[in-house]
């Protein structure tokens, strides 16, 4: 789950991160409120879960509340990646001395949280990965020990030479990680931190991303769910316990347990195809995880062929049928569709689909995932 950068800001301080002051607003009129009440020249920036607003023209300088409510009647309502921008955190716009990165992932590879540190902020970490990989600190830390001081310290004056500067991003790295662990966090970034010309040190920006399965112990960030954000897709799947994930191919799977899933995209890539989907229905035994699974799949243009690929254990084969068949009877799908069943309640399944028209079946996986890239190449 993703959050909006002001929601992020305001985990920050409930974790004594130092962010500057700023208010959300989703007219031009309350921007201009807002720009009144805070004075001086101000920031007004896009809130949408997107890199890149400022390349999007979605984060704007304004000197006046007139030219505030003038630039977020051009932001309001503007596409970014795809995703409309409903609402602008405005801020003030404050001096800044120098810009700083600093981010904490989880390195699935190592199973611990990666901080990641530069001195060179305020620009995408990947492309200063790329252009000066030594520009970028790099530290793995123990979740359960936590980020200690003399760690927090060395790290900070690795990009920061001047010692009263980086004992205050020491501070406010040890506070990021403990934020990171107790919010269940996938990614925590702040970027740029800044350094004003007072020596201040301030989150300008604020990223985070919160693992899914965590979320049953962070009510308070559940609550932060943004569905307007959302793909419909993204918000019917999660709403049936489907686990689904768009991408660019042809051919829409549907398979139950993740690496079956995994091998059978890797299978469809393996005899020519591309996979338009990751979906997993689980273990469940719901057909209507079936009919939604159909018609995620069927509102992607690009696909040409359905397969569905079952291991029938905890799910049973008949009910996948069944779901099968309503949903082919509910949505009216022309595509074709290739079935490999096998498991519980197979031979059951079998009968249940003999008479469908349409419908494909296969004995293996293999067998389906050809059938299915010929189909969609036809």
């Amino acid at each position: 789950m993703n959050v909006h950068e002001y929601q992020a800001k305001e985990v920050w301080k409930s974790f004594g991160i130092p962010v500057p002051p700023g208010e959300v607003a989703t007219t031009a009129a309350e921007v201009e409120a807002i720009a009144r009440k805070l004075g001086g020249q101000v920031v007004v920036k896009a809130q949408v879960h997107s890199g890149g607003r400022g390349k999007a023209g979605g984060v704007k300088l304004a000197a006046n509340p007139a030219e505030a409510r003038e630039k977020a009647e051009k932001i309001l309502g503007m596409e970014i990646q795809g995703l409309r921008v409903n609402k602008v955190l405005v801020a003030p716009a404050l001096d800044i001395a120098h810009e700083y990165y600093l981010g904490i992932v989880l390195d699935r590879k190592a199973q611990l949280p990666l901080i990641m540190i530069s001195r060179e902020g305020g620009i995408d970490i990947e492309e200063v990965a790329r252009t000066n990989p030594a520009a970028l600190v790099k530290f793995h830390f123990d979740p359960t020990v936590g980020l200690r001081p003399f760690e927090a310290r060395r790290l900070a004056l690795a990009i920061e030479p001047k010692p009263e500067v980086a004992f205050q991003i020491a501070a406010i790295l040890q506070k990021l990680a403990v934020a990171f662990c107790k919010s269940d966090a996938t990614l925590a970034e702040i970027n740029p931190l800044i350094k004003t010309p007072a020596g201040e040190v301030l989150a300008l920006d604020a990223k985070l991303n919160v693992d899914d399965n965590g979320l049953f112990r962070q009510k308070t960030i559940e609550a932060m769910r943004d569905l307007t954000a959302e793909h419909q897709e993204d918000r019917e799947a999660r709403e049936v316990g489907l686990s689904y994930i768009k991408l660019e191919g042809e051919i829409g799977c549907v398979v139950n347990g993740a690496g079956l899933a995994m091998a059978t995209m890797d299978l469809v890539k393996f005899f020519g195809g591309q996979p338009a989907n990751f979906l997993d229905i689980g273990g469940s035994s719901d057909p209507k995880k079936v009919v939604t699974a159909i018609r995620i799949i069927t509102r992607d243009p690009k696909v040409r062929a359905i397969l569905f690929n079952i291991f029938g254990g905890i799910t049973r084969c008949d009910d996948v049928a069944r779901g099968l068949i309503q949903a082919v009877a509910e949505t009216g799908v022309k595509l074709p569709i290739v079935i490999r069943l096998t498991g519980t309640n197979e031979a059951e399944a079998r009968e249940l689909l003999k008479s469908q028209p349409g419908l494909t079946p296969a004995e293996s996986m293999d067998e389906a995932v050809k059938k299915a890239v010929e189909l969609a190449q036809a």
